[in-house]
């Protein structure tokens, strides 16, 4: 499996979410602004509501433009044994039921699956608990996660 391609099906996702984000926030500007949403009386709040949503939608563009910036500058590099999990490698985890899963461990701001061939990959931070809890971990070690009550066990079967 290609780091490199996946990091780039990773840009296109936040392109076009970022192309969404900048859209809903031209929306909900117009509306704010619209002359029909000017409050008549202090329980006309359409045009309010619409300016705090415009303002969410600009920071929500620009925390995908942040993501963007760190995905172009991240370069992942070849599995090293020593150092164990580290950014941007390519991990395959076995859970208890002997499920298996392809995880790609990135920079901030790329949570997402996609798929790969025939396989999905689901793209983590490293500052996700999954992420934290493999950095440094080798094959054949445990990975422990608690998810509320429940305590999740998994297995590094291979490290690309």
């Amino acid at each position: 499996m290609d780091k490199f391609l996946l990091q780039q099906q990773v840009l296109e996702r936040l392109a076009e979410d970022l192309l969404q984000a900048e859209q809903a926030t031209r929306a909900a500007h117009e509306t704010a602004t619209h002359e029909e949403n000017i409050a008549e009386n202090k329980y006309d709040t359409l045009g309010l509501e619409a300016a705090y949503l415009a303002t969410g939608q600009a920071r929500r563009a620009e925390a995908i433009r942040q993501a963007m910036a760190n995905w172009r500058q991240f370069r992942p590099r070849p599995y090293d044994a020593s150092k164990g999990i580290q950014l941007g490698a390519l991990v395959c985890l076995v859970d208890s039921d002997d499920k298996q899963q392809q995880l790609f461990v990135g920079p901030d701001g790329g949570s997402m699956k996609l798929v790969c061939g025939d396989q999905l990959v689901q793209v983590i931070s490293s500052e996700a608990p999954l992420g934290r809890a493999m950095l440094g971990k080798r094959e054949g070690d445990e990975v422990s996660i608690q998810v509320a009550p429940i305590r999740q066990l998994f297995e590094v079967l291979r490290v690309h």
